[in-house]
């Protein structure tokens, strides 16, 4: 895998920011991962979607597959540790975001390629995070204003990457109130 990462242009060195171009490439990759996971997970997978910057054509991202995994209940998250530990994630943990197991590929604590987040399928956090994708894929416009703000927060948050997400909130938050979800 990871000479296919490097292919795919993947990794960003743990707690860091480094914005990429837009790499079409990034789908294919999502493409791959979403197979490996569905086998790994069989039935307790309700839905796999991509979601995140490398998800949105045209615009700078961090060069990590964010990957959004529905479960039918936030509980069913301590049920995919051993399959997704199979298939080369560990467990990061449920207590970095609510309601949300994250589980990481790639060199632990030096590079990460993949981030699945193993959500309660049409809870609170699946409706924010596919409502903020799809608003950014159907208007360019703030696509474009989201990477101008993460084009500078890139730049001032570069050795941290716990501050560039939270600069991130507020733009986020505004989008996501237009249905009720910030």
């Amino acid at each position: 895998m990871q000479q296919q990462d490097e292919w795919f242009g993947l990794g960003v060195p743990h707690l860091t920011v480094r914005l990429s171009d837009p790499n079409a490439k990034w789908r294919e990759a999502y493409l791959l991962e979403e197979a490996r996971i569905r086998d790994a997970l069989g039935p307790l997978l309700l839905d796999i979607q991509h979601f995140g910057s490398t998800a949105i054509p045209g615009i700078k991202a961090k060069p990590i597959i964010d990957i959004l995994v529905g479960v039918p209940r936030l509980e069913d998250g301590l049920a995919c540790i051993g399959p997704m530990e199979k298939i080369g994630y560990d467990y990061a943990g449920a207590d970095m975001v609510p309601d949300d197991h994250i589980f990481g590929r790639g060199v632990v604590g030096e590079t990460r390629t993949h981030l699945a987040h193993v959500v309660e399928y049409q809870g609170f956090n699946w409706r924010r995070n596919i409502f903020f994708r799809d608003r950014l894929q159907n208007d360019p416009t703030l696509a474009l204003a989201y990477e101008e703000l993460k084009i500078g927060l890139a730049q001032k948050f570069a050795e941290s990457r716990a501050a560039y997400t939270g600069a991130k909130k507020e733009f986020i938050d505004k989008v996501l109130a237009e249905a009720g979800l910030a």
